[in-house]
C-alpha cells in the first residue's frame, strides 16, 4: 500500500481501534492496512472463530447450546497469531480456515455464549498495553466497549458479495456467485439476531460506507480522525 496522503501526527499515546461491521465488508484489508500505517498490532478476530470451527469440523464436533465436550475442547485450545496468521495449538492452518466449509459454518459457532467468552478474554488481553487495531462483530460494543475509536464498517450488498466470491475464486476455490450471495445473508441473518453478543453498532462509532472507497482512501479518512482524537 502506498502512503496514505493524509500524515498521523506523533502518537503521544497509543489507543485501541475497534473495527465492526457485516461479512466482506473489507474489514481485516483496512483494519490490517491501518495497522501498517500506524505502526499498531492487528488481530482478526474473526480468525480466532473460523479456527474454533476448523477444529470443531476436523474432529466432528457437533455444535450445541450447551456441551461439555466443547467446554473441556477450548480449555486446552491454544489460539496465536505468528506473523499475523493464525495457528492452531502451533500449526498455521490460515489458509484452511478461509475455506467456503468453514464460512458455511462459523456463525453457528461464533453464536455460542462460552466460545464467544473464550474468544472475548483472549482479545481483551491483546488491547491491554493498547496500539491494537481489531476488527469483528462486538469489537466496539463488547471486546473494547472503552476504545478511543471505534468505526462501523459498511457497504452495499452487491459490493460486499462481489467482493467475497473475487476473493475465493483468486484462491481457486470453485464458487458460484449465488453460492456467496446466499452464505452472507446466512451469516448476515445469525451475525444480527443472536441473542449473545450480537453485530450492532457501537452508539459512539463512526460509520465509514466504504463501497466505492480504496483501501488508501479508507486509511486517508481514519487517520483524519485518529488526528482529531490526538489533538483532543
Amino acid at each position: 500500500m502506498h502512503t496514505s496522503s493524509k500524515k498521523v501526527k506523533t502518537l503521544t499515546k497509543k489507543i485501541n481501534i475497534a473495527i465492526d461491521g457485516l461479512s466482506s465488508t473489507g474489514k481485516s484489508s483496512l483494519a490490517r492496512a491501518l495497522a501498517k500505517e500506524l505502526s499498531y498490532t492487528y488481530i482478526d478476530s474473526g480468525a480466532m472463530y473460523r479456527a474454533i470451527t476448523y477444529y470443531f469440523l476436523e474432529n466432528q464436533i457437533v455444535v450445541q447450546e450447551d456441551s461439555e465436550t466443547i467446554k473441556n475442547v477450548l480449555q486446552i485450545m491454544q489460539l496465536n497469531f505468528v506473523n499475523q496468521r493464525m495457528n492452531l495449538n502451533g500449526v498455521d492452518i490460515e489458509n484452511e480456515i478461509r475455506e467456503m466449509r468453514i464460512s458455511k459454518n462459523v456463525s453457528e459457532v461464533a453464536a455460542l455464549p462460552f466460545v464467544r467468552d473464550f474468544c472475548v478474554e483472549q482479545q481483551q488481553e491483546f488491547g491491554k498495553n493498547k496500539g491494537v487495531v481489531m476488527d469483528g462483530r462486538d469489537i466496539g460494543t463488547i471486546v473494547f466497549p472503552d476504545a478511543e475509536l471505534k468505526i462501523f464498517l459498511s457497504a452495499s450488498q452487491k459490493i460486499r458479495v462481489q467482493r467475497r466470491y473475487d476473493e475465493l475464486k483468486q484462491k481457486g476455490k470453485d464458487v458460484s456467485l449465488e453460492e456467496v450471495k446466499t452464505n452472507l445473508l446466512h451469516r448476515d441473518k445469525i451475525d444480527s439476531s443472536r441473542s449473545y453478543h450480537p453485530l450492532r453498532q457501537a452508539a459512539d462509532a463512526r460509520t465509514l460506507d466504504n463501497s466505492d472507497l480504496t483501501i488508501e482512501e479508507q486509511v486517508s479518512q481514519i487517520i483524519l480522525w485518529v488526528n482529531d482524537l490526538i489533538g483532543q
